[in-house]
């Protein structure tokens, strides 16, 4: 059965998808948050920055929270969930994914929606400090794919996972890059890309060998910058291959820790796969909330407290 039911309405403006996901993205202020980051080098020599933040009090729990499609550890959505987390008792280990925290990385890959081999020594690096017997993955976005994807893939989830929670989550990702290609879409898609290209530049000095002028310049959309860097770069054939083969939607019947997804009826990134009712009506450990309200990532209730950031502190802590 597990399809929730959600009492979540917001005031006014913010029964807007589009207002409340602009609002939420660029103009809710953040909550001061202290944080202490960490360089996590990785088995092939890249690294991965990791800003954590504590609890008050001494605990043995803790929860990883990873961003959206280019987004950080500083975003305000991370802040806020990473704060509500801490006021309730769990340390938060906020992800920067390769290239994201403001230094470019050293390889030409980078991140993508499903690698979750990256995730996966995330996950080793905090079990090694024999400090944490509960572990909760929360994720935003692309990051949310990305949790569900590494759950519901692997036979060998460390025992100290026991949950997880997805917001806004593109579970199909063709589906959400049609949606992005929408007329209704073209700022977010738009801003999308620049920061994108953006870093390919980086890559054109770095690697010259391996990159061109011309290839930047036919990254015109979403679908040509994964064409031309995303998929071969991370070994896939092309961007259709890319999204085929880290779609979370595919691995959700095989997680074995309770999860909980909160996917806003009027997200404008999120194409009708991404509301899996029928599997959840089935499953034991698919929590599936879909409220009519929230756009991306945007559920505000007050800028210090999010609809989703207490949805997902209860969640947690039920299990």
């Amino acid at each position: 059965m597990p399809i929730l039911s959600s009492v979540y309405s917001p005031h006014s403006f913010f029964k807007n998808g589009h207002f409340s996901t602009i609002y939420s993205a660029k103009l809710r202020n953040a909550p001061k948050l202290l944080q202490q980051r960490e360089q996590l080098v990785l088995p092939d020599g890249d690294f991965m920055d990791l800003d954590f933040s504590f609890s008050e009090k001494a605990t043995s729990a803790i929860a990883i929270i990873l961003h959206g499609l280019e987004g950080n550890a500083q975003r305000t959505y991370m802040k806020g969930q990473a704060t509500i987390l801490n006021a309730y008792g769990w340390d938060a280990c906020a992800v920067n994914y390769r290239g994201c925290s403001g230094k470019t990385n050293r390889l030409f890959e980078s991140y993508h929606a499903g690698k979750t081999d990256d995730l996966h020594h995330v996950i080793q690096y905090i079990l090694e400090k024999n400090k944490y017997d509960v572990i909760a993955l929360v994720g935003f976005s692309l990051g949310g794919n990305l949790l569900l994807k590494y759950l519901g893939e692997r036979e060998d989830v460390p025992k100290e996972i026991v949950s997880g929670a997805a917001i806004s989550a593109p579970l199909h990702l063709k589906g959400s890059l049609e949606q992005l290609s929408q007329w209704n879409n073209w700022l977010y898609r738009t801003s999308f890309l620049y920061h994108l290209r953006k870093k390919y530049r980086e890559k054109l000095e770095l690697f010259p060998e391996i990159t061109s002028a011309e290839s930047y310049k036919k990254m015109k959309n979403l679908k040509t910058f994964d064409d031309i860097y995303t998929a071969p770069a991370h070994g896939f054939k092309d961007a259709y291959d890319y999204y085929e083969k880290n779609s979370s939607l595919q691995f959700l019947p095989n997680i074995k820790v309770p999860v909980f997804i909160l996917n806003a009826k009027n997200d404008s990134f999120l194409s009708q796969k991404c509301y899996p009712f029928s599997l959840a009506e089935k499953s034991k450990n698919i929590y599936l909330e879909t409220p009519k309200y929230g756009g991306h990532v945007g559920f505000h209730k007050t800028d210090k407290r999010y609809y989703s950031e207490e949805r997902v502190v209860q969640f947690l802590t039920s299990k």
